[in-house]
């Protein structure tokens, strides 16, 4: 029964892929979770809302902040309502559960603590924890909304849990940027709580419907400043000193010579198995100095050729890991010698938090992440957009900190600006204000805004009933105003500066990723600069979703999102801060800037040529400045791109590094074919020339019985076309099943879909169902299935990418057995651990495995033999280095 009044509804129409997404809620329902994934604007909280209604159960909704809790009251009351009056059984108190509760995450975890409590939602009862839920179980709560699911601190994550466990309510996840840049095990964490993503509601969807307005990324290249190029020179200086060290260290080779594992290897194959980097990497050092690596290291890693790679800071990683963190036990009698070097190697930023790194390093990504020369870069950026713009320009600048300390007390500010934060860029853009740009600043302490606002500051707070605002004239330029925050406007403070923003006031608003990241809006933004270093993906999406909204009062409203990156000539891929963007990169789906547009998530779809040197920096910069002033263009490239397609995919890109067994096998049945053609045409020959071999014998007194013999060769021929023949033409399909990536990526596709179907992961009629398959210049292989709901192709994806992936430590394996005239080889495969739960399981893979590819022997890794080819195949797998198997959405029909 329905707890909720019958007049509740939607007082609007739904759009297209809402509409859409609310038809096929009983199917993503199946397993009581709900988890969406839709990008802001989409109208996640109203569509959580209907969900709420059709439940038609006493319901719980909790958010990340007090300002989103109060959203989701008004969202319900204004728009399913009619009403702005709340209504009793409307809760926002977590200790006194209505039909609808509304709380908040930091509210659920401090339930029991009355301080924190008080400062959360208003209240200072204290009540434990299981109270509350007998409260909720009392009000027979039946659904539990989760919104921005993705906000997962681990007591927060333990609370819902018990909660979630105890009543067992239908769990509905709204997020607008699933966390994939955590560890496994915290994703592991947030499935378990929200259930697998069953629906996404993509960034072309809401194009198409004009809920989000045409946008482009583009990226700013800076420069290191001279003293940070000093820097980084003598970090990589510092890196090759050490690694010369290393390679002259007598008692680290010694250290490493006298460890058991190398001395006496057969017993200690699990240490070996469990340490399988730090084994290689003594080989690898031991090698290097001119040791003799005796046959049983060879025996044990399986590696006939006794081929050991070069020594290289790769290896020394490896090995410094090993020698300072991995085994303390081993290298006791050399305590001394490990902390000097340990210690050496902290004081230089090469060992930070357990971990070993030359070019990866904190210190050294600090300076690139906050190099000082993207202060210059944010300045340019600015001046370009506003003499591109002018009074329309409505640009955000995001950054980390506030850095108060850049503001002055005498009658000229010249600090030097050598740092990055709200103020210095304020002061970089006001020292150098050409332009008479209005600017203002808005961070949790410091409210700066240009003194031409302050009538209509007045006016906003008059509206608020809120009177003697205390203003201080910046001392060395009467033409700002700093606020001083009292209590009584801090609560309000981002709404009335929002709007002067909004209505023009302020051309350039400077502010920190936590007060106008997540929930903050302001429709006229039209640039936005992400000058933030140290957020996660997560919230380097939340902050980009606010430029791309739409606004009502501008129809051709475009956004600009710039995002710096500080380039390392040192570097041979430009440096951590260009690979961190390339990382970011890959949750944004937008608009490529190819001749022929498409949309995409990755880096390579802004078509920049890679850097070779500091020189070519300004002509990208040129490149991107040219794209950013075209917004005309900028439509159009959308328009010619959403015409494309009508459904955003999932596709995995699998390195031609990781298809070389695939490649091989081609190979294999390319020999097979020749030989089985080879023997066809001797059939051949003996059934249909026995005529011709019949007249010669026929002269022959010597044989008896001609008319015997051409029988027993005809019978001899039409048998060896026979079997020839059709091993011809299986070894043909074989062929032509591993011909190219492509192919190749289609045929273990076609196995896995063929095995979770069996499974019945995959429960869509095979009728829908299509695996599409491609490969690039590069013979990297693309593939994804088409016709499968969300949660079937997701899984169709991760389970292909087990398959493709080097092998680790699986409970099957599949061998095949190559070989190419006189050439014999072993070839391995994974089993993918959701087909190796059992026997039977594993069994039908192998089975649909012999079906599609070829012959191939199931093998079990968890007994003696099989954990030594397990030992051999991660020995190669390091030694391999495979490339990085990517998820890549693509916008198509």
């Amino acid at each position: 029964m329905n707890v909720f009044p019958e007049n509740t509804t939607f007082k609007y129409s739904w759009r297209t892929y809402q509409k859409k997404f609310l038809d096929n809620l009983n199917e993503y329902l199946v397993d009581n979770h709900l988890h969406v994934s839709a990008p802001p604007g989409s109208g996640k909280t109203v569509l959580g809302l209907e969900m709420m209604l059709r439940l038609g159960k006493p319901t719980l909704i909790v958010t990340p902040t007090l300002a989103i809790k109060n959203q989701w009251i008004q969202r319900f009351c204004e728009l399913f309502l009619n009403t702005e009056a709340v209504p009793d059984w409307i809760s926002s108190d977590i200790r006194k559960p209505g039909i609808i509760t509304v709380t908040t995450y930091q509210g659920i975890h401090s339930a029991s603590h009355a301080d924190e409590e008080e400062s959360t939602e208003g209240k200072s009862s204290k009540i434990p924890f299981s109270e509350i839920i007998k409260k909720l179980q009392k009000q027979k709560l039946g659904t539990l909304i989760l919104d921005e699911a993705h906000h997962l601190k681990n007591a927060w994550w333990r609370s819902l849990m018990e909660l979630k466990n105890i009543i067992n309510p239908t769990v509905v996840a709204l997020t607008a940027t699933p966390p994939f840049d955590v560890s496994g095990a915290e994703w592991q964490k947030y499935i378990q709580l929200n259930g697998p993503i069953d629906a996404e509601i993509s960034v072309p969807e809401l194009m198409m419907e004009g809920d989000l307005c045409p946008h482009q990324d583009l990226v700013y290249f800076t420069l290191p400043s001279q003293e940070e190029q000093k820097k980084i020179e003598y970090y990589h200086s510092q890196a090759s000193e050490f690694f010369e060290e290393i390679k002259n260290d007598n008692q680290l080779l010694s250290a490493i010579g006298q460890h058991q594992t190398y001395l006496n290897p057969m017993e200690h194959l699990d240490w070996i198995y469990e340490n399988m980097s730090s084994y290689t990497s003594g080989l690898v050092y031991l090698n290097f100095r001119g040791k003799e690596i005796p046959d049983i290291h060879f025996k044990i890693i399986g590696d006939e050729q006794k081929y050991i790679p070069e020594f290289d800071f790769f290896w020394m990683e490896e090995l410094l890991d090993f020698y300072l963190l991995v085994d303390e036990v081993n290298f006791k009698d050399y305590e001394e010698h490990r902390t000097d070097l340990g210690n050496r190697l902290k004081r230089q930023g090469f060992l930070e938090q357990k971990t070993v790194s030359f070019f990866n390093s904190k210190s050294l990504n600090q300076i690139l992440n906050s190099s000082i020369g993207k202060l210059q870069g944010i300045k340019e950026i600015a001046d370009f957009e506003f003499s591109v713009l002018k009074e329309e320009l409505r640009m955000v600048i995001l950054t980390d900190f506030i850095k108060k300390e850049y503001l002055d007390n005498e009658t000229q500010n010249n600090l030097t600006l050598d740092k990055i934060g709200a103020v210095p860029i304020f002061e970089k853009l006001r020292r150098e204000n050409s332009q008479n740009k209005k600017i203002g600043v808005l961070t949790g302490s410091v409210v700066i805004i240009p003194a031409s606002t302050k009538e209509v500051f007045d006016q906003f707070c008059a509206r608020q009933n809120i009177h003697e605002i205390s203003f201080t004239s910046l001392v060395y330029d009467q033409d700002y105003l700093i606020i001083s925050l009292s209590e009584q406007i801090k609560h309000t403070i981002v709404h009335i500066i929002t709007e002067i923003f909004q209505s023009g006031g302020i051309q350039i608003l400077i502010g920190t990723k936590s007060l106008l990241g997540e929930g903050w809006d302001a429709p006229k933004m039209n640039a936005l600069i992400l000058a933030s270093f140290v957020s996660s993906f997560v919230l380097s999406n939340q902050m980009r979703g606010r430029v791309i909204r739409t606004d009502k009062d501008n129809i051709h409203k475009t956004g600009n999102i710039w995002h710096l990156v500080c380039f390392d000539s040192q570097d041979v891929d430009g440096g951590q801060d260009l690979n961190m963007m390339k990382r970011r990169f890959k949750t944004f789906v937008g608009i490529s800037n190819r001749d022929n547009p498409t949309i995409e998530n990755n880096f390579e779809r802004l078509n920049i040529k890679i850097i070779e040197n500091n020189d070519r920096v300004p002509e990208i910069n040129r490149a991107s400045f040219i794209l950013a002033k075209d917004r005309n263009y900028l439509i159009k490239r959308w328009k010619t791109a959403l015409n494309k397609g009508n459904v955003l995919v999932e596709e995995i890109k699998v390195p031609v590094e990781n298809m070389a067994a695939m490649n091989g096998m081609r190979i294999d049945y390319l020999g097979k074919m020749t030989g089985n053609f080879a023997k066809v045409i001797v059939a051949s020959v003996i059934l249909f020339w026995q005529d011709v071999l019949l007249g010669l014998l026929r002269n022959i007194q010597s044989i008896s019985s001609i008319k015997n013999f051409s029988l027993f060769a005809s019978l001899f021929g039409a048998a060896g076309f026979l079997v020839y023949g059709g091993k011809l033409y299986r070894s043909v399909k074989q062929y032509l099943r591993c011909k190219d990536s492509a192919k190749q990526i289609d045929s273990l596709a076609e196995v896995v879909l063929s095995c979770l179907i069996d499974e019945k992961i995959i429960r869509t009629s095979t009728e829908k169902l299509k695996i599409v398959s491609s490969s690039d210049k590069t013979k990297s292989a693309f593939c994804y299935l088409e016709g499968g709901s969300q949660y079937e192709n997701s899984q169709f994806i991760q389970t292909l990418q087990e398959l493709v992936s080097q092998i680790d430590n699986p409970r099957y394996l599949l061998r095949q057995k190559r070989k190419f005239f006189f050439w014999k080889k072993e070839v391995y495969y994974p089993v993918p651990e959701i087909f190796a739960k059992n026997k039977k399981s594993a069994e039908f893979f192998k089975k649909s495995w012999d079906k599609i590819i070829g012959k191939s022997d199931l093998l079990f890794t968890r007994t003696v033999d099989g954990r030594k080819i397990l030992l051999a195949l991660r020995f190669q797998a390091i030694l391999k280095r495979n490339g990085r198997i990517e998820h890549l959405h693509k916008w198509t029909r």
